[in-house]
């Protein structure tokens, strides 16, 4: 299964895949370099925006360049402690879990934490996004019990900073529910799943992308479990939410063609899953390319999906 969004906000800003934004972005950043010259903050924060925008294309080998330039800027002009170089080494480490090169990104991480713990202290919101990145690092890993108190402090941290209503709170608790599943850990992750749902919608209304990722969440939950008839209804919503708050041709909205794909396919209903991972596939091939890793993951469960219907034959 995939995600329509990432449950971890690794970047301050992170653009969205637009096609007209690259031209913006390097008109931006030449203007910088010409007015205000090569060594300027506003040069390296407009290297980061670009890089920015090319991770979430899928685009890491054009992004990395970028990132490391702006972090080594960073460090030139404010010095090696500065809160401008933590969410710089953060930005470089969220870059690299995307390529599978965790080794990597936890230096970096570590690194960005006690920056942000040195420079602002224990109870600041960019700790507890920092102990939130760290712990997704290691939650993908597998590395369950590492990543659940990291979780856990970032979540209580969220609560006494922002309050009990507070889209951070809502994404702290998608993300330790998240972690549950894979341990088997259903009854704990559901609860949390719910509440997170209930806290989008309250804060950000019925229409809101996060909203969707949150019904994703959950279906996902009950799907892991087998319950399908609970969760083919949230993967509809979903799918329906991220079609009208994001269009027929966003990444996420065809996650989330995939993921009812999927559960059409565990259904035994082949010719629906195969019209959906087809325009999953068309759509992030377009937008992400052929060789991104969600492209090959649907090209795959396209594949797998013939393979079973094939053997039925």
């Amino acid at each position: 299964m995939l995600q329509p969004a990432s449950t971890t906000s690794q970047d301050s800003t992170t653009p969205k895949g637009d096609t007209a934004k690259p031209n913006l972005y390097i008109q931006a950043l030449a203007l910088r370099r010409k007015l205000l010259g090569e060594e300027h903050p506003d040069v390296a924060t407009s290297l980061n925006n670009l890089a920015a925008l090319y991770r979430s294309q899928g685009r890491y080998s054009e992004a990395e360049p970028l990132y490391i330039q702006a972090l080594a800027l960073y460090r030139k002009l404010l010095g090696e402690e500065h809160p401008s170089v933590a969410q710089s080494l953060n930005n470089l480490a969220g870059l690299y879990p995307s390529q599978g090169r965790y080794s990597e990104a936890e230096p970096l991480y570590i690194q960005a934490l006690a920056l942000y713990r040195k420079l602002l202290g224990e109870e600041h919101p960019d700790v507890a996004t920092s102990l939130n990145n760290l712990a997704g690092l290691y939650g993908s890993q597998g590395r369950y019990s590492e990543a659940e108190p990291l979780y856990i402090q970032a979540l209580a941290l969220r609560r006494k900073l922002l309050g009990e209503e507070h889209p951070s709170v809502a994404t702290s608790l998608n993300n330790l529910a998240f972690l549950y599943p894979s341990q088997g850990r259903y009854s704990e992750a559901e609860p949390l799943y719910i509440q997170a749902l209930a806290l989008c919608r309250k804060l950000l209304g019925e229409e809101h992308p996060s909203v969707a990722t949150s019904l994703n969440n959950l279906a996902l939950l009950y799907y892991d479990q087998g319950k399908y008839s609970q969760a083919e209804p949230l993967f509809i919503q979903a799918m329906d939410l991220m079609r009208r708050s994001l269009g027929e041709k966003h990444p996420d909205f065809a996650l989330s063609l995939n993921n009812l794909a999927k559960l059409y396919r565990s259904q035994g209903k082949y010719s629906q899953a195969e019209a959906l991972f087809i325009q999953a596939m068309d759509i992030l091939e377009r937008q992400l390319g052929v060789d991104h890793p969600n492209t090959v993951t649907v090209r795959k469960n396209l594949a797998d999906l013939r393979d079973d219907f094939n053997s039925q034959q």
